[in-house]
């Protein structure tokens, strides 16, 4: 592989800025174009707000990558595949740079920045049989055989979390598609659209969604307009700088960012459902890549933040450590009054609070999986 050692940044082929190695090669350097400060907007406010000035990352916790730049590149199953995939061609991913990886994703990421100098592994196709992708991500996730892993990659679009995934475009929209790992339940599909119908019905927001072939759970892309345009998206983590690794989140942290962003009670409402959705249905891996901001154009031209639809919605006892991996009011065993507190904090008053919590309450139907929340009028 050609060493890279710069990288441009787009967005829909407007020049963002640059990303370059700090002298002694340990972090990144990132510098706005003149242009996108005049006329963009801040890709990560708080990390890189929008000033002509030269940022540098920290060494921790992504390894010298900005946090919004760490958002575009594969982790958990995409990278084992990039891992895979690069090992094919001669090449040890253990000491490549977080430019050369990010050149690799170039303008196949999700969300909408993209990367030039781009680095292509090797030519691949799209696959539309799911039975097939879902047999060759068993066969390379055991490790009977990885010829395959550039094709899966590829497919995956370099998306991230632990499953294996694939993206595809039909006549309906733009849709991922999430396949089981080798210790996930055959019914593991049904299981996140089940979760995703109750979701809907307790009044939070979750994009369109299908089951294909009676078992592979498909939800729809949000970092893409119907007409396939991308739209910038940046996880909790990336924006607040936190690795998986180490979940130091609170509830109470997330809906601060949230009205921060936003400037949107209504967002810190819904950040504040999903929360009591995830305790009360016991899906414990609501870290911090799993919830993700959008900026869009409003009415009058300006690039405006949003809060993301909700995703990765399942059961998930086993969490970290057996907790769930953001807290509420710093505990993983709140109670209601551990709720108000949260809400509370961010001027959501206590009546709205209990409105909430008992409109998600009374809708979890057989997902009512946490009963140490209950409130005295429910006992």
């Amino acid at each position: 592989m050609r060493k890279i050692d710069r990288l441009t940044v787009k967005y829909h082929n407007d020049v963002v800025g640059v990303i370059s190695h700090t002298p002694d090669d340990k972090c990144l350097a990132f510098e706005y174009d003149p242009i996108w400060i005049a006329k963009g907007f801040s890709i990560s406010p708080l990390e890189l707000p929008l000033k002509n000035e030269l940022f540098l990352s920290k060494p921790t916790p992504f390894h010298g990558n900005f946090g919004i730049f760490e958002d575009s590149l594969p982790d958990g199953y995409g990278r084992y595949l990039l891992h895979k995939a690069l090992l094919r061609e001669g090449v040890d991913d253990k000491s490549m740079t977080a430019i050369e990886r990010l050149s690799i994703v170039g303008n196949c990421g999700m969300g909408a920045l993209t990367y030039e100098p781009e680095t292509i592994i090797s030519k691949e196709e799209g696959i539309m049989d799911f039975d097939l992708l879902q047999e060759k991500a068993l066969e390379v996730l055991r490790e009977q055989q990885d010829s395959d892993a550039g094709l899966l990659l590829y497919n995956s679009g370099n998306s991230g979390g632990c499953r294996p995934k694939a993206i595809f475009t039909d006549e309906d929209g733009h849709w991922l598609v999430k396949f089981r790992h080798t210790y996930d339940p055959k019914d593991m599909g049904k299981q996140e659209f089940h979760y995703n119908e109750i979701a809907r019905k307790c009044g939070i927001d979750v994009p369109d969604f299908k089951l294909v072939n009676d078992k592979y759970f498909t939800s729809r892309r949000f970092d893409l307009t119907a007409e396939g345009e991308r739209i910038h998206t940046a996880t909790a983590g990336g924006l607040l700088c936190l690795s998986l690794s180490e979940p130091v989140l609170d509830y109470s942290n997330l809906l601060a960012l949230t009205g921060y962003l936003t400037q949107s009670s209504k967002c810190v409402e819904e950040m504040y459902r999903r929360m009591v959705f995830n305790y009360l249905t016991d899906n414990k891996d609501d870290h911090c890549k799993n919830f993700s901001f959008l900026v869009r154009k409003d009415s009058n031209g300006k690039f405006v933040w949003h809060l993301a639809p909700a995703y990765d919605l399942t059961l998930c006892t086993e969490g970290y450590n057996g907790q769930h991996a953001t807290s509420a009011n710093q505990t993983g065993y709140p109670t209601l009054q551990d709720f108000i507190a949260v809400g509370t904090k961010i001027k959501m008053t206590e009546k709205r609070c209990k409105e909430i919590f008992d409109e998600v309450y009374q809708n979890c139907d057989d997902l009512l999986l946490y009963t140490g929340i209950i409130s005295n009028h429910h006992k």
